[in-house]
């Protein structure tokens, strides 16, 4: 199993998507790149993420992307639906340099690729979310969620 984080925006949404496409093993709510090792009020350049892991015998980085692309739009700079703000950035983060060299082959191989917004950087830290945020979706349905109901259900 390999593991690489998704930031989309609100994660609530982002973890309930991503968790259901086929390969993925697990999803877990969380923070990447901060400042610092604990997140106070301000979120200290934190981005909500989603740890994803996969099976990559059953799905590549290039697919993952692919999917990841249908929740979040790519041209837009800390912002996702209705939220704003730096901890809503696009981003994929990973431990495995060959994650990251197969995410920016994915956004190079579009022809918008100049326009794409989406940080594609090695995780430098990362930080569960508390509790009330995982599978939030699950347990609060009628929550928000910048992402179209009928994108978020395409794939269970």
């Amino acid at each position: 199993m390999e593991i690489i984080y998704f930031a989309g925006g609100c994660l609530w949404g982002v973890q309930a998507y991503i968790k259901t496409l086929p390969g993925v093993i697990s999803t877990e709510a969380g923070r990447a790149n901060g400042a610092s090792d604990t997140i106070d009020g301000d979120y200290d350049g934190f981005s909500e993420c989603v740890k994803t892991e996969f099976d990559p015998r059953l799905i590549t980085i290039e697919k993952l992307m692919e999917y990841f692309f249908e929740i979040i739009d790519p041209y837009s700079l800390n912002k996702q639906g209705q939220d704003i703000g730096e901890r809503y950035r696009t981003g994929v983060y990973s431990e495995n340099s060959k994650h990251l060299k197969k995410a920016k082959g994915f956004i190079n191989n579009r022809k918008d690729k100049n326009l794409i917004v989406v940080e594609i950087l090695p995780l430098m830290n990362y930080l569960k979310s508390a509790e009330e945020h995982q599978d939030r979706l699950e347990r609060c349905p009628n929550d928000y969620c910048h992402i179209p109901e009928e994108i978020l259900n395409k794939y269970k």
